[in-house]
């Protein structure tokens, strides 16, 4: 059993009613977090909701794309409405659409820029005057404002490239600039801001959904998955022998949430057993 040591916490999770996602909330509520959760799918958002309430924490949906103009703005807007407040900001949403260079479209590569890098700067851009006047309000009291943190995932793709994904791997990382870059200018509030950057983790992107090839995605269906023969060989690189678990990954992110992570801000935390491309 979890401490509830993120008791009253509020959490904003994008991306959060499947996979990797949903494994955050799940993980963040079990320590005691409300969290707002997000999906294009209402189900699946619904059904994570109902788990995170099992666990004794509330939920509040906003479902919805990332990618949106507004979506940042009313992300905010919904936890305020739900919660009154923010605590931890999980900039998690993504897919992955490959191909080489050559073959890459520039709607299939401003696809991969606005989900991984637009839309999380759009969330914090729209969380920090709201941030801001919660910290002020706390000093203005004589004390210290409350530590809040921002988690972006990242990939190692992100920090060492990978064949087929020039645009998942740019998006990603720009989304580790975009956290040092707030790291800087958020600090006097108190605010942490680290990346965690995922190598190998078994959801639907790498082994793709039974009897399918390919994810829709926002009317799209997009290739996933990779063959029992690849996953192998990624495998047989991972010094752990294994491709990570979507709980692992959610691990790694809840690290960054306890009150021991208070003073590390700016870092990239690589969750990948060990392995880097």
């Amino acid at each position: 059993m979890t401490l509830k040591i993120l008791h009253d916490k509020v959490a904003l999770i994008s991306g959060s009613g499947r996979g990797i996602g949903r494994a955050i909330a799940l993980k963040l509520a079990e320590a005691g977090a409300n969290v707002l959760i997000n999906d294009l799918d209402e189900d699946f958002a619904q059904k994570t909701a109902q788990e995170i309430e099992a666990l004794g924490a509330r939920a509040a949906l906003y479902v919805g794309d990332v990618t949106a103009p507004d979506f940042g703005e009313k992300f905010v807007a919904a936890a305020i409405d739900a919660f009154g407040t923010i605590d931890i900001i999980v900039n998690n949403a993504g897919y992955a659409w490959d191909s080489v260079i050559q073959k890459m479209g520039d709607e299939q590569w401003m696809a991969m820029l606005d989900v991984h890098l637009t839309a999380p700067f759009r969330i914090l851009r729209a969380a920090q005057p709201v941030l801001a006047a919660l910290a002020k309000g706390e000093m203005a009291e004589g004390g210290r404002a409350v530590r809040r943190t921002v988690i972006n995932i990242s990939s190692v793709a992100g920090l060492g490239g990978n064949a087929g994904q020039a645009g998942y791997a740019a998006g990603k990382a720009g989304i580790v600039g975009l956290t040092k870059t707030l790291m800087k200018e958020w600090g006097r509030y108190n605010i942490t801001v680290n990346a965690v950057a995922f190598g190998a983790i078994a959801t639907r992107m790498t082994t793709g959904e039974p009897g399918r090839g390919t994810i829709s995605m926002k009317g799209r269906e997009i290739r996933a998955g990779v063959s029992l023969e690849i996953m192998e060989a990624m495998e047989n690189g991972i010094p752990l022998g294994r491709a990570g678990t979507p709980e692992e990954a959610a691990g790694a992110v809840y690290l960054l949430c306890l009150p021991e992570a208070d003073y590390i801000s700016g870092q990239v935390i690589v969750a990948g057993g060990g392995w880097s491309l």
